[in-house]
């Protein structure tokens, strides 16, 4: 994957997690919700690297 193309894939994906954060309920939100952000997260890191 080309490096801007490798940027823009990165930048969807933080735009996603950003959203998913945005719509959470604190008072609905469990523990596999958070489970998911934070592999998220690492899904994002890996692809940095």
């Amino acid at each position: 994957m080309a490096q801007q193309e490798k940027i823009q894939d990165l930048k969807l994906r933080l735009s996603e997690f950003m959203t998913r954060i945005e719509e959470l309920e604190p008072e609905e939100t469990s523990v596999e919700d958070i489970d998911r952000l934070i592999l998220m997260l690492e899904e994002l890191e890996q692809k940095m690297n």
